[in-house]
């Protein structure tokens, strides 16, 4: 197998998740799960999906589509498309599973993976995050991930439109 064709495998549809899932769960692996627009993937993204990878024994991230993402962040947003993004995400090695989601939250996708061990960013607290009632009533954890000072999109974003 190629190096691309391993990164593509990391790439799953909801299926496919569906049958990796029991297959990781049968081995009793701590399923963490985080999501995000990740659209110019910098230090501080990397920072923290380690971080949140080192809380268990498989990462998935929850990737918010094209679509999404413009109802999100607006209309000039994403810079790089989701296939980017995914391509992107799956090369780093503490990932093992990228799936892309349409709604502008990860509610449905989270009840559809279950995690062990929701993860978001420390501009949350864990009872706000979506998703923390599904996975606190399955016996999980959810918790937070301070940033890494000085990284952020829109600050490189507003970078980019100051030298314009």
């Amino acid at each position: 197998m190629t190096t691309i064709e391993h990164l593509q495998h990391k790439l799953f549809t909801l299926p496919e998740l569906k049958l990796q899932l029991e297959r990781w769960r049968l081995k009793s692996k701590k399923i963490t799960f985080t999501n995000g627009c990740f659209d110019i993937v910098h230090l501080g993204h990397v920072d923290y999906l380690a971080k949140a990878a080192d809380l268990g024994d498989v990462l998935i991230i929850g990737l918010n589509t094209d679509e999404s993402t413009r109802r999100l962040k607006g209309e000039h947003r994403p810079i790089n498309d989701e296939r980017q993004r995914a391509m992107v995400l799956a090369a780093m090695t503490f990932v093992d599973a990228v799936v892309l989601f349409n709604e502008d939250t990860p509610y449905e996708l989270i009840k559809f993976i279950r995690p062990d061990i929701l993860v978001k960013g420390a501009d949350y607290s864990p009872e706000t995050i979506v998703g923390s009632d599904i996975v606190t009533k399955n016996g999980g954890i959810v918790t937070t991930i301070a940033f890494l000072p000085g990284y952020s999109t829109s600050g490189i974003e507003a970078k980019i439109r100051a030298t314009r």
